[in-house]
């Protein structure tokens, strides 16, 4: 088996972050999110991965290499204008010989991948959805299946009326080569609403398999950091996550830093600093009496005295001046300057 992650698209709905750091490799918990989906991908029992690339492709190879260091062999994709997701796949038509796992590059999941794809297999299908339920099924497209778990329609962005179930599509895919002869080569086109269709007017075996683990779409600014604040609280676990935010760094002991907090390496934390459920990367200069909660800090930035920073994501490289005031919804682009006792 092969596994293709769709790592081009340009992260408009993160900018600032991304315009700097291509969205595959922003920071989640100080680890590129991508390592994440690699690692989801070995769980399943799959060592070669296609990379499809579009946007700053080079920091992505450069970052990855061949995948040794991450315990698989990792091939690139580059486009030369973005195809979409139906596209980058058939972009990538060379590479795919047998069944192949697909990943959006987005999307967080707790996913069991490898009973994905023993039930793909068992059930002989040409392809398989995955799909999560949601609580309010009108913001979506839909995913309708019967009993047996076959897709029988899709559903986008029903009335009310139109409800039939509340399952979506998680962005994970299982499969096989065949579904490349419904494709076409070298234009944009999309899994949702080209193939995927195309597949049932064809009358292709297309199963589901419904999801019941963590999964989140990590593409804006607010659901960024949603996803910090459930993997500080736990509700998604991965060996990238350190155990304590007291392994990689020494306090003076007028500093106040949660347990759950992440604290990266080379960090400078000066007297009375407060730190609360957050993130910090690494090389981040302190100072006294800062307070940081809820709050994802990339790395290289210096916070200078008393400023105050709550539910706000800062690039990288930063300079956050004293007695300033970030509030909740601040989302700061790398190098960015903050004066003193400004209020944002």
């Amino acid at each position: 088996m092969k596994g293709l992650i769709l790592a081009g698209g340009k992260g408009t709905r993160l900018r600032p972050l991304t315009i700097n750091t291509p969205k595959p490799v922003v920071p989640v918990a100080n680890s590129p999110f991508l390592l994440y989906q690699i690692d989801l991908m070995r769980s399943g029992g799959i060592g070669e991965i296609i990379l499809s690339l579009s946007y700053q492709p080079r920091k992505i190879e450069d970052l990855l290499k061949d995948g040794a260091d991450y315990g698989v062999w990792i091939r690139y994709a580059v486009e030369g204008t973005p195809l979409g997701t139906g596209g980058a796949f058939k972009n990538a038509e060379e590479h795919i010989d047998s069944t192949t796992v697909v990943f959006n590059g987005d999307v967080l999941t707790g996913l069991e991948l490898g009973a994905v794809i023993a039930r793909h297999r068992q059930r002989k299908a040409v392809a398989t959805i995955v799909l999560t339920p949601v609580e309010n099924p009108s913001a979506y497209g839909l995913v309708e299946t019967d009993a047996d778990g076959w897709i029988q329609r899709f559903i986008e962005k029903p009335g009310p009326d139109e409800i039939t179930c509340n399952t979506i599509n998680a962005g994970v895919y299982v499969l096989e080569p065949s579904v490349l002869s419904y494709m076409p080569k070298g234009e944009p086109y999309s899994f949702e609403r080209g193939l995927f269709p195309t597949l049932l007017e064809h009358k292709q075996p297309m199963l589901a398999y419904i999801m019941d683990r963590y999964w989140i779409d990590i593409g804006t600014p607010q659901k960024y950091l949603e996803v910090h604040r459930d993997i500080l609280a736990e509700k998604f676990k991965s060996k990238r996550i350190p155990a304590s935010a007291l392994e990689r760094t020494t306090l003076p002991s007028s500093a106040l830093v949660d347990s759950k907090s992440i604290i990266d390496q080379d960090v400078t934390i000066r007297d009375n600093v407060l730190i609360e459920n957050s993130v910090i990367g690494r090389n981040c200069k302190i100072a006294e009496g800062v307070h940081i909660v809820d709050s994802v800090i990339w790395s290289g930035n210096t916070i200078d005295t008393g400023a105050r920073i709550s539910g706000s994501i800062i690039g990288k490289g930063c300079f956050i001046g004293s007695s300033a005031q970030l509030r909740s919804g601040v989302v700061l682009g790398d190098k960015t300057v903050v004066t003193d006792f400004s209020q944002l």
